[in-house]
């Protein structure tokens, strides 16, 4: 039998609707990381859990709204038993599990991924990698001037956001938030195999001409700043750009009923991009092009 839950009306009728039905609560599975207990829920992320026991680990592919891609591969740990190094991301907790985060062979891993990125990419726009370099001792100037790296202008091709391939690490976010886990625009795919692979729109044609729906979705997962609001990118290279003047604040967006939530960062007064909170039930961090936008009208002084 249906369950139902009875509640009064307004003008005490008695109306009945149907209960939600709960899930089942997820068993907690027992292991230990760094010498400690901990405890995490079934189908949790080895990430999740140091996490949540307080350990700090890098990761720069790591999404929390896409499934993950195991790409960059800083966040590898040590797994007892495991010949290799783990992503930490999506290697999935297992009770009795001993995990360490931070053994030499771990750190050294770290280090070299960091020394490869770091001299082939430009980081620096990245959140926490100057930090990172500095933890982890990395060196990224020891591969020499002739150290590949793509050195592409930015694209500048609408009045929205900007393609700065020079700092991409290649870590798919982008496709994936364009592509069947949100978005399901497919304009954005991976192009060239090897040393030659990178990040395009179909023919590599300007983002005008392709499928780009404009909802912005990529730049919100974007790590790096590979693709950054015109307006961030404009105040960067004017040196105006300073995050610590910035205050957020959330709020819902006006244009339709979906009830999208809308995180806008001020500086001086005006608005300089909008995100969205990755928790929030409606959204899960993505807009459209109206709500990631079109703030203009909000400024218009006239």
């Amino acid at each position: 039998m249906t369950p139902h839950v009875t509640s009064q009306g307004a003008r005490g009728e008695t109306s009945r609707r149907t209960a939600v039905p709960l899930a089942p609560p997820r068993r907690l599975l027992e292991f230990t990381i760094d010498g400690e207990p901990v405890r995490a829920p079934e189908g949790a992320t080895v990430l999740d859990a140091c996490r949540a026991a307080g350990r700090d680990v890098p990761t720069l592919c790591q999404g929390d709204t896409l499934a993950p891609k195991n790409a960059c591969r800083v966040c590898v740990v040590e797994v007892e038993g495991s010949r290799t190094l783990v992503p930490a991301c999506s290697r999935r907790a297992e009770a009795g599990m001993v995990v360490s985060t931070g053994t030499e062979r771990v750190n050294h891993s770290r280090k070299i991924v960091l020394e490869l990125l770091a001299s082939s990419v430009d980081l620096s726009t990245t959140p926490r990698a100057a930090e990172w370099i500095e933890e982890y001792g990395a060196e990224p100037d020891r591969f020499g001037p002739d150290a590949a790296r793509l050195g592409e202008e930015p694209r500048v091709d609408n009045d929205l956001y900007v393609r700065d391939y020079d700092k991409c690490i290649l870590c798919y976010k982008c496709v994936d938030a364009c592509g069947e886990q949100w978005q399901n625009s497919f304009a954005i795919s991976v192009a060239g195999r090897g040393f030659d692979a990178r990040i395009a729109v179909e023919h590599d044609a300007p983002l005008t001409d392709s499928a780009c729906v404009y909802c912005g979705n990529c730049v919100e997962v974007c790590p790096t700043g590979a693709l950054s609001f015109k307006s961030e990118f404009d105040m960067r290279a004017a040196g105006t750009w300073d995050e610590e003047r910035q205050t957020e604040t959330t709020t819902v967006c006006a244009y339709c009923g979906v009830g999208c939530n809308l995180t806008l960062h001020v500086q001086d007064n005006e608005i300089v991009k909008v995100t969205s909170p990755h928790d929030n039930p409606v959204t899960h961090g993505n807009l459209c092009i109206k709500g990631r936008f079109g703030y203009q009208h909000v400024q218009n002084r006239d």
